[in-house]
């Protein structure tokens, strides 16, 4: 809201030189062709013009049309007695401000009919000094006329670049958390199945330095390279976020169940025609899924199947371990809401069955790589 010694309106693409000689060339006309009594009342309405003009742009409701109202009152007088025709373009001005269109269209044609008819009668009562000021006038018709529309644009294009710079700025901030979730992902896929497999590890470890010292020691060593191998997966991660190919995946994650004691069989082939976004979806998938036979399966075989087929990919990875009841660790096992997650992004989708161990099936079309062979 401006304050109410601002006297010249911000942003009204004038100059303060341009709205000084605004203001100081009424008092030249009512000074030079007055009498006292005269120059008394014009200097009166001059002062409670601007007085009116520069409330009107704090006042809100039905005070504005109010002061307009006596703002085209005085214009008229001044226009009628002293041949001063040129607040009609404070008016035009402050008239293009106003937001409401019904509100701007109306006192928009009030404006222009009122300052034509004064024009009009100002030729027959002050003929000289219209003649003398004939192009001016002109020119300041024409302003009455086109002005406000310019402001009215102008400050609507203002408003919609300020909605489009809030609406970037909330895009912005919700990619910074859309992208800080996805690094959690990444970070959960990545480090949950070592961080795991180094517990469980440390455990069996612990429980039998005592007893059978060599396999303790065997363990340990376990460790170590579990451990190494999760240092190297985040360093890799952290350094560019690359995505991860399947095959480079395969590879991961058979060491993992190597250390696991647990057999890994690969099915199909690892070499998938599809864009990099949906290998490197259903590598985190897969990396995903192995993690959750790992840390809670129990199993002794794993097996990874992966057919790349015209209209989609299907992969499915199948372990002979407990099950689970998949009604309820579906929805509460923040690795399964990950998993789906990430596959409903690239519209895939995720089904999982649990009977004799536990049978993930991914699914992810072929609709972008159709599409772009389309076009070639």
């Amino acid at each position: 809201m401006p304050n109410w010694f601002h006297l010249f309106p911000k942003n009204t693409g004038l100059s303060l030189y341009a709205w000084l000689i605004f203001c100081l060339l009424p008092f030249y006309f009512v000074l030079r062709y007055s009498t006292p009594i005269e120059i008394t009342l014009g200097i009166m309405m001059i002062v409670l013009f601007f007085t009116i003009y520069r409330l009107s742009f704090i006042k809100r409701g039905w005070t504005v049309y109010v002061s307009v109202s006596l703002g085209l009152i005085i214009s008229t007088g001044m226009t009628l007695y002293f041949g001063y025709v040129y607040f009609f373009l404070f008016l035009a001005f402050f008239i293009g401000n106003i937001r409401h269109f019904g509100g701007f269209i109306s006192l928009y044609v009030i404006n222009i009919i009122t300052a034509l008819t004064a024009v009009g009668f100002g030729f027959y009562l002050q003929d000289d000094m219209f003649m003398m000021q004939l192009p001016f006038i002109v020119i300041s018709v024409i302003g009455v006329c086109l002005l406000p529309f310019t402001v009215y644009n102008r400050n609507k294009q203002e408003q919609l670049e300020l909605e489009l710079r809030h609406a970037n700025e909330r895009i912005s901030q919700l990619m910074v958390t859309e992208e800080r979730q996805r690094i959690a992902r990444d970070l959960h896929d990545t480090l949950g199945q070592k961080l795991s497999l180094i517990g469980l590890k440390s455990d069996l470890a612990e429980k039998l330095v005592m007893v059978r010292p060599e396999q303790a020691k065997a363990e340990i060593g376990d460790i170590n390279r579990t451990a190494r191998l999760a240092l190297m997966e985040v360093r890799e991660l952290v350094s560019d976020m690359k995505g991860i190919r399947l095959s480079d995946e395969l590879i991961h994650i058979r060491e993992i169940l190597d250390v696991a004691d647990i057999t890994l069989t690969v099915d199909g082939t690892s070499e998938l025609e599809v864009p990099l976004l949906v290998e490197n979806t259903l590598s985190m998938c897969l990396k995903e899924a192995v993690t959750n036979i790992v840390k809670h399966s129990q199993a002794s075989a794993c097996d990874v199947v992966i057919e790349d087929r015209e209209d989609h990919v299907m992969m499915r990875v199948k372990d002979d371990g407990d099950g689970f009841p998949v009604a309820r660790d579906t929805h509460s096992s923040s690795g399964i809401t990950g998993m789906r997650e990430r596959l409903e992004f690239i519209n895939g989708t995720l089904e999982i069955t649990s009977d004799g161990g536990t049978l993930v099936s991914m699914q992810v079309p072929k609709i972008v790589q159709t599409h772009r062979k389309e076009a070639l």
